[in-house]
């Protein structure tokens, strides 16, 4: 008996060390099907392997050892998420520490019961035909930038890819007339952190454009001429707000939306779900209902209506078409589906007439199919495309509609 116990023991400590050594290794998840081929395969290439188990939908990990006499002796019977609140442990202190405590918590607890992203889609993705691409006269757009801005390169290609002819434009191009908003249908405002946000989010990009008289006349008219539209995206979002084009001109600048700190306290890079209302924006044509994932990357991203009368109507008149969701696809507050603890979920806004559009997450990031880190495997083997190429698809046919 003592042997035998000794035995299992023994046994015992080397599934340990087995699953749990910190040499290197691999743990490769197959079909059942497969498992003759790959073992065929390694065994040629003198790979040292082991099949320890089979993945299952219930969440719950086993972990048995059968001795010499066939009888199975259970060493580990525990509740997955159990398990991995343990793993995580370390991670978590660390993270009340980083972060306000209570977004912590709410992430942990939400990531007990999470069941994944709900992502849906109300339309069929298409790539930009050959002839739009290759057309001479494809709609200009100015992809403005300033000091610290970034993302100006996937601006740029996203548009690109879509039909359109981009132009590099730098706020100093405006300063020293090289260039004027006449020439062009589209401006897209860029991401980033202008001046490193010291005077907070796109507070001295907007003075620039405010302060200096010919450059806010430059502004004022490419915004009121009806052939135009606008895209701004994190730090573009920001300045729209600030410039009041979204959500409509007019409003005192006590009352204007515009877009605060996180309610983490912290930048926020995370790859966020949203959900698409309905709307005027041109841009969002034809995506409505549909539940997307898509990059965020920001500090200063909460939307913050100083007026309720004016949430009020933003949220009546379709203005707000953008909304973080939860696994369920409802709009939410809760951290870290909303990553910046935005009111209503509001993740970007746009004006009444649909010509402007102001986003805080990043579909520049997301517009081709391999910037998606997951979506799922039906979209990934049949979609041609990216389901945000859609939206510069979306301006460019309507560049040629407004002609």
């Amino acid at each position: 008996k003592q042997k035998d116990e000794g035995r299992e023991r023994r046994d015992e400590n080397n599934v340990i060390s087995l699953l749990f050594s910190e040499e290197a290794g691999l743990v490769m998840e197959y079909l059942p099907e497969d498992e003759d081929k790959i073992s065929e395969i390694l065994k040629k290439e003198n790979v040292p392997f082991k099949i320890i188990g089979q993945t299952l939908k219930e969440k719950n990990v086993k972990i048995a050892l059968r001795n010499p006499h066939s009888e199975i002796r259970t060493v580990l019977n525990e509740d997955m998420r159990v398990l991995r609140d343990t793993w995580e442990e370390t991670s978590y202190q660390l993270e009340r520490l980083q972060v306000d405590p209570k977004c912590a918590e709410e992430e942990r607890k939400s990531n007990f019961n999470r069941k994944g992203p709900g992502f849906t889609l109300s339309f069929t993705p298409e790539q930009t035909p050959a002839a739009l691409l290759e057309d001479k006269a494809r709609p200009r757009v100015a992809i403005v930038r300033e000091e610290g801005s970034n993302s100006d390169r996937e601006m740029t290609s996203a548009f690109y890819q879509a039909g359109f002819e981009p132009w590099d434009v730098t706020m100093t191009d405006f300063l020293e007339n090289n260039v004027s908003l006449s020439d062009f249908r589209g401006i897209a405002f860029v991401g980033g952190f202008s001046y490193a946000d010291v005077l907070d989010s796109a507070k001295g990009w907007a003075g620039v454009i405010k302060f200096n008289e010919k450059i806010l006349e430059e502004f004022r008219n490419f915004y009121s001429r009806e052939d135009t539209f606008s895209l701004g995206v994190c730090n573009g979002c920001q300045l729209m707000a600030l410039l009041g084009w979204v959500p409509w001109q007019g409003i005192e600048n006590e009352l204007q939306p515009r877009f605060i700190q996180n309610v983490s306290g912290r930048f926020e890079s995370r790859f966020s779900a949203v959900k698409i209302l309905a709307s005027p924006s041109i841009m969002l044509r034809g995506m409505e209902d549909s539940v997307l994932g898509i990059w965020v990357a920001h500090g200063e991203g909460r939307a913050y209506f100083p007026d309720n009368e004016t949430l009020k109507k933003v949220e009546e008149s379709g203005l707000a078409p953008v909304r973080y969701v939860n696994d369920n696809n409802e709009i939410t507050t809760a951290y870290p589906f909303n990553p910046n603890g935005a009111i209503n979920g509001i993740a970007g806004l746009c004006s009444a007439d649909g010509r402007h559009l102001a986003i805080m997450p990043h579909p520049e990031r997301t517009f081709l199919k391999w910037q998606w880190p997951w979506m799922p495997d039906n979209w990934r083997k049949h979609l041609t495309a990216s389901p945000w190429l859609r939206m510069f698809q979306n301006a460019r046919q309507w560049c040629v509609e407004k002609k």
